[in-house]
């Protein structure tokens, strides 16, 4: 049997190390809030047992307001990002 490795999700960048980022761009202004998060100290469990990233998101230029869910399976793969208020920028379109 041969296994897959699960593609990359285009809008959360793993550093490898435990370590995740996000860019989120507001609706109301178009603020730009990035997000970083770990696996030991930001990654819960939800009431049906998976790993999920929860977090408001407040813009500090028009106090925007919003939310980012970041959705893992066991081995931290990213399966689904959701965001409310914002719309996520693709890893590909960030300009380090």
């Amino acid at each position: 049997m041969f296994f897959r490795r699960a593609a990359k999700n285009p809008n959360v960048k793993d550093e490898n190390n435990g370590v995740y980022r996000v860019r989120v761009r507001t609706q109301r202004h178009g603020d730009i809030v990035e997000l970083r998060f770990t696996r030991s100290a930001h990654i819960g469990i939800d009431d049906d047992g998976n790993y999920v990233y929860r977090k408001p998101i407040l813009s500090s230029q028009n106090l925007d307001k919003g939310e980012v869910v970041v959705q893992f399976d066991k081995r931290y793969s990213v399966t689904k990002t959701e965001a409310e208020g914002a719309a996520f920028i693709p890893v590909s379109e960030w300009e380090d």
